[in-house]
């Protein structure tokens, strides 16, 4: 489905985890974006911003509606505005808050949720952080990585069994699984194509990526592969507390090199980024603050901001019990506000929750603007092919323990439930509809056509292939009356849309626009 586009250029090579310690860092690689060794993580500026708005009126209807209508524009907001709505504590501008976002969701990415499976490549990990299972010197974790026939066994799950498109392939940091490894593993993933239980010819569509900050040089290697979103979690932008928790002498000790991470990505042509905070290290209204500097900052050097903002919260690792300890341990209420002042800050971009919350959790945030959830998801090395339940967890495999274990079917049929069609598209990837051409289109509201026609494609596909009679009844009625939006508001589209519906009815696949 992928195949290279230019020739690779050559990578470094290590001796050891010592030696790629020391040398992997490119100094130059930092300092360009960070003019006159000013960094566009302004603590000053963000501590600023949140004192004003806790000195201002907090529920000022006018102000705060004002805030409301510039995110209908679909305008990054400044620190200060969305520090204002954090303050927000009357229960109807609350309510008005939440029903803003998901109606930019909607405007923006139309009635659907698209589908994901996270894929764990390796726990091996040259740094020690205090809070994350894989970190190097954890006795208890079982470390591995897979080999490219282990990666095909996943596939075959994943694609054969579940019916996952897209994935988000997940690497822990060490030179046995540099950016050669990962190349490797995305272009196996992309190559594996196997059969659904009735018969249908499937893969994997689109592989994001979740990563160690990377050099621009490694960066063009995977631009070359077919990378999808190259994914970097900051987990906390308060320096000090960055510091803390990530010793020095490892790589991921180095502050600068992991926050211009996105600019150097974006340097190096890879067409979309994502961003998120690991919620629970440090007080949350800072954090929320920082992640919508980092994205001006990168809408103001590139314009265009994070493809994606994902909202990863503290859970339950092995070897640490910093996750249940930590002062700064949000609440759901407190999770849920920041779901929905991030979806209001930055309203083009995609918001994704996964299964490390519970249940209960990410429905609620369904309903306040989120884009994008796992489902039938195993986060241990190897868990989809070794295991034969989906709910098996072992804690000693995996990086932190999973909260929400709900099977892709149950998803989809509790959206399904709530009026809400189940995407599996991956089609703007493949047309074109990435980088700076996406974000214009967001911004305008046309992407959101396109996710309605291919939601209903891609939908149409799974319900044929993977879908019990239970679900398909079920989720029948809710593909039905996407399709007649699409010939009411579209229907200068709409006969090619039936026609390539129709087909994949008869048999055909991956058909899209």
């Amino acid at each position: 489905m992928h195949t290279q586009t230019a020739a690779a250029p050559a990578l470094r090579r290590f001796a050891d985890a010592a030696d790629y310690r020391k040398r992997f860092i490119v100094r130059e690689q930092i300092d360009r974006y960070l003019p006159g060794g000013r960094h566009f993580i302004d603590e000053g500026e963000i501590g600023a911003a949140l004192a004003g708005a806790a000195c201002a009126p907090a529920n000022d209807p006018a102000r705060i509606r004002a805030i409301l209508a510039k995110s209908r524009a679909i305008e990054t907001l400044l620190p200060e505005e969305a520090a204002a709505l954090i303050e927000v504590t009357d229960r109807d501008l609350l309510e008005e808050m939440a029903e803003t976002a998901l109606a930019i969701k909607r405007a923006v990415y139309d009635n659907r949720i698209v589908m994901f499976a996270p894929l764990y490549m390796s726990n091996l990990c040259v740094n020690r952080c205090a809070y994350c299972g894989f970190r190097c010197g954890n006795e208890a974790q079982k470390r591995r990585m897979l080999t490219m026939e282990e990666v095909r066994e996943e596939i075959g799950v994943l694609a054969g069994k579940i019916g996952h498109k897209r994935l988000i392939a997940v690497y822990g940091e060490h030179p046995d699984t540099s950016t050669e490894y990962i190349a490797e593993t995305i272009r196996t993933a992309y190559a594996h194509l196997v059969r659904s239980p009735r018969g249908a010819e499937v893969g994997i569509r689109r592989v994001n990526v979740n990563a160690a900050p990377l050099p621009v040089e490694d960066l063009r290697v995977l631009k070359t592969v077919g990378i999808g979103t190259f994914q970097v979690f900051q987990e906390t932008y308060h320096r000090e507390t960055y510091r803390r928790l990530h010793p020095a002498g490892t790589v991921k000790g180095d502050y600068d090199w992991r926050t211009t991470a996105f600019h150097r990505a974006l340097e190096a042509g890879v067409d979309d980024v994502g961003m998120g905070v690991l919620y629970g290290l440090y007080d949350w209204k800072f954090e929320l603050l920082a992640s919508i500097c980092h994205a001006r900052d990168l809408e103001r050097q590139f314009g265009i901001g994070p493809h994606t903002i994902s909202f990863p919260r503290l859970e339950p690792a092995s070897g640490t019990d910093l996750p249940t300890t930590s002062p700064y341990l949000i609440d759901d209420e407190t999770f849920r506000r920041i779901v929905i002042v991030t979806r209001l800050s930055v309203p083009y971009t995609g918001m994704i929750v996964t299964c490390r919350e519970r249940p209960e959790s990410r429905d609620a945030c369904v309903r306040c603007g989120i884009t994008q959830m796992d489902a039938s998801s195993n986060i241990a090395i190897k868990g989809y092919s070794d295991f034969a339940s989906e709910q098996h967890q072992e804690k000693d495999r995996q990086q932190f323990v999973l909260s929400d274990t709900r099977t892709l079917e149950q998803m989809i049929a509790h959206l399904a439930r709530e009026g809400i069609i189940t995407s599996f598209c991956t089609a703007g990837y493949r047309c074109g509809r990435t980088g700076g051409c996406i974000m214009d289109a967001l911004k305008t509201g046309q992407e959101g056509k396109f996710c309605k026609i291919n939601a209903v494609l891609t939908f149409r596909e799974w319900l044929d292939d993977f879908a019990t009679p239970e679900t398909r009844a079920l989720c029948e009625p809710v593909l039905n009356a996407e399709l007649e939006q699409v010939r009411a508001t579209l229907p200068k589209f709409y006969p090619t849309v039936k026609e390539h519906y129709d087909r994949i009815c008869a048999g055909e696949r991956d058909l899209f626009f």
